[in-house]
């Protein structure tokens, strides 16, 4: 299908998925095409789970943090692990599938981060599951079956535990745990990943509502292709209804050193907690987070969008931790579960203006692989932190060798840096900026002063690198590059100021002389060879936002009328090669330069055709087909909270701009910003 037959097929699509989201919290997909299915995610920063279009069926399973190499590339990539959450039905003796299936429709409830399937029978029975990775409990995940019976019925429900094709020296166990109070059937897989490197377990178990002494009796099945199944048979009259849970766990050696018992133990803590205090727990966790949330008033699209964009993050990303965000967050092996820029300057944003104590997490990723980042720097011949274009569990550089990003796109050092200063500038937090703030930005600063060399202009330049316009490799000057190296090496400087430190003197030399190469007519040339081409997405842009090398409105304007044309979306036959990013960033800054009908049109752009069904997750580009690009959803948030909610992270803190409102909208409302929780809003 061809790009213009592909846009038209999504503008269809969104049609009618915006004449069915009538409720901002909840997207339902029905009468679907499940050979033009994406998926969506239920995750809770620690495992995803990932929809299918099979019924009582889940697509794929990750878990957080644990990697080893395999597929692509010859790098690590995050692992998937057990299918601990599939089920099959077997009615009146004969399995049921999408044949025998009507009236087949999930929801995705975005404020209850749960997803609920239905279905029906033929004339023999009513279906509902609900899905959640329950968010208190960062390993285990909640399946609640509701069964309606229509006539008289014999339904055989089976948990299934099978394990994917990367795992090996699977090993299936079963066994019951029997007191005077309780009945506990546990199934349990442990197998190693792919070169022995971890040792995954996953258990799952019913959770029965009749009293002890009176649950289904069960039968264990093993069966061959690494699979096992626990069942129960239950006859059903007319009109009589009956639910029953399986809650599943699922670590790793990453995680535990001995991850088989700790996976049974955390599902016997959830069977014995049950349903009813799972879901509260659940709930009530959500809520706090959806205490930080974007309200826009006469648009329920682009309050629908905004909800789907704060899950995602939410979903990806928990506080606490030293986990970081893919581009593909948990939505499946999208980029090898590798974290890049993606993290730093898109998805971070957001988080750290709504849920500081996530963004910390985030950073603390960083931190935790200072010392790889280090080596990586030697053996580069710099001094400080070099830190990876591709990084993995360990902080070591992941990109596969074909790719130049690898070794030369070092911009991301930069990224590190600049996200370090603006959690000190929205926390203030001297404790956090002493222990990790500071040390971090050292680091940076002393790479870049032994990345940048002196020319014979007595300037400053950084030769050879990819720019943050990927399709640039090998130049030199790069205006990004080049912009971040600066402002982080300011940084520097004001972090040692607040701590009464003697900075090195290095850092200013290096700062005031590094060069940011103009055109004859003042436009921000994007790197010392450059002339025109056709960019795959915003580098020069990024320096007025959300940089701020460049800030008078004039400059600022000169720049996006410049590289706004030679964009690869922009340019006949070139469509569908940006990522979204790109118009969210000039979304931005036509909204902060008045430019607000502009804006609105490019706020479209920035999600609106990388949308695919049935749920409208987002894909890279436009056309593409491969979500959930988290890296997107960062951007377009940033349309919102940065562009027409005029948010900015600079020396005072938070300080709210000027901006209009799209024409439709009659107000914005963000609650629940930064350390404080506070409300801003702007309203026609």
């Amino acid at each position: 299908m061809n790009l213009l037959k592909r846009l038209l097929h999504f503008s269809l699509f969104t049609l009618h998925f915006s004449l069915n989201a009538q409720d901002p919290w909840k997207i339902t997909a029905q009468n679907f095409d499940p050979n033009n299915y994406y998926g969506v995610t239920v995750a809770n920063g620690m495992i995803g789970i990932v929809s299918s279009p099979e019924p009582l069926k889940v697509k794929d399973i990750v878990l957080n943090g644990a990697f080893d190499t395999y597929g692509r590339g010859r790098v690590s990539n995050i692992l998937k692990v057990f299918d601990f959450a599939n089920m099959d039905l077997d009615v009146d003796g004969r399995r049921l599938d999408r044949k025998t299936i009507q009236n087949y429709a999930q929801t995705l409830d975005m404020k209850g981060a749960s997803l609920t399937t239905t279905f029906d029978h033929d004339d023999k029975l009513s279906v509902k599951t609900t899905l959640v990775a329950l968010r208190h409990l960062p390993h285990t995940a909640l399946i609640e079956v509701t069964l309606t019976a229509k006539r008289d019925v014999e339904v055989t429900p089976h948990s299934v535990l099978s394990a994917p094709d990367m795992l090996r020296d699977v090993q299936n166990r079963y066994h019951l745990i029997a007191r005077p109070h309780a009945l506990i059937p546990l199934m349990t897989s442990v197998a190693k990943s792919p070169t022995g490197k971890h040792t995954v377990a996953a258990s799952n178990s019913f959770i029965f509502e009749e009293p002890r002494g009176r649950e289904p009796s069960l039968v264990h099945e093993e069966w061959d292709y690494n699979l096992h199944r626990l069942k129960f048979t239950k006859r059903l009259k007319a009109g009589e209804t009956y639910r029953f849970c399986v809650v599943g766990s699922v670590t790793s050696t990453e995680h535990v050193s001995d991850p088989h018992n700790e996976a049974e133990r955390l599902t016997i803590f959830a069977a014995l907690e049950g349903r009813e205090r799972l879901l509260k727990r659940h709930q009530e966790a959500w809520a706090d987070l959806w205490a930080s949330d974007i309200q826009i008033e006469g648009d329920p699209e682009a309050q629908r969008a905004a909800h789907m964009a704060l899950y995602h993050l939410y979903s990806f990303c928990r506080e606490g931790q030293a986990y970081s965000l893919s581009p593909m967050g948990l939505s499946g092996l999208g980029y090898n579960g590798h974290v890049f820029w993606d993290t730093e300057l898109w998805m971070y944003p957001p988080l750290l203006l709504l849920h500081p104590e996530m963004a910390k997490s985030l950073l603390e990723y960083r931190f935790d692989r200072l010392e790889a980042a280090r080596q990586n720097a030697k053996s580069h011949g710099y001094r400080g932190a070099m830190f990876p274009w591709e990084s993995d569990d360990v902080g070591q550089e992941a990109t596969p060798v074909w790719a130049l990003t690898g070794p030369f796109q070092h911009h991301i050092t930069g990224d590190v840096g600049w996200a370090f200063w603006k959690y000190y500038q929205v926390t203030e937090d001297k404790v956090w900026l002493r222990d990790r703030g500071y040390p971090m930005l050292k680091e940076v600063a002393d790479f870049w002063v032994s990345r940048a060399e002196k020319g014979t202009d007595g300037k400053y330049h950084v030769i050879n690198v990819v720019c943050a316009d990927e399709w640039a490799e090998n130049v030199d000057d790069n205006a990004f590059t080049n912009g971040v190296a600066k402002e982080v090496l300011n940084y520097a400087l004001e972090a040692a100021d607040e701590l009464k430190i003697k900075p090195d003197p290095r850092w200013t030399e290096v700062a005031d002389g590094l060069v940011i190469l103009k055109f004859p007519d003042g436009t921000t040339r994007e790197h010392a060879s450059y002339n025109g081409e056709v960019i795959k997405q915003t580098d020069v842009n990024l320096l007025s936002y959300p940089l701020h090398q460049v800030t008078d409105k004039a400059s600022i304007q000169r720049d996006l009328a410049y590289y706004e044309k030679v964009l690869a979306d922009n340019v006949p036959g070139r469509e569908g090669q940006s990522p979204a990013m790109s118009h969210a960033i000039f979304c931005i800054l036509h909204a902060r330069l008045g430019n607000t009908e502009k804006a609105t049109q490019l706020f479209t752009k920035s999600y609106k055709p990388n949308e695919v069904p049935p749920f409208g997750v987002l894909a890279e580009t436009a056309g593409g087909t491969n979500p959930y690009f988290a890296t997107g959803a960062g951007g377009f948030l940033q349309t919102l909270l940065n562009g027409f909610g005029g948010l900015d992270i600079n020396e005072e803190g938070i300080e709210q701009l000027k901006v209009k409102l799209p024409a439709k909208w009659r107000s914005l409302t963000i609650t629940g910003v930064g350390p404080e929780k506070k409300t801003y809003s702007v309203r026609q």
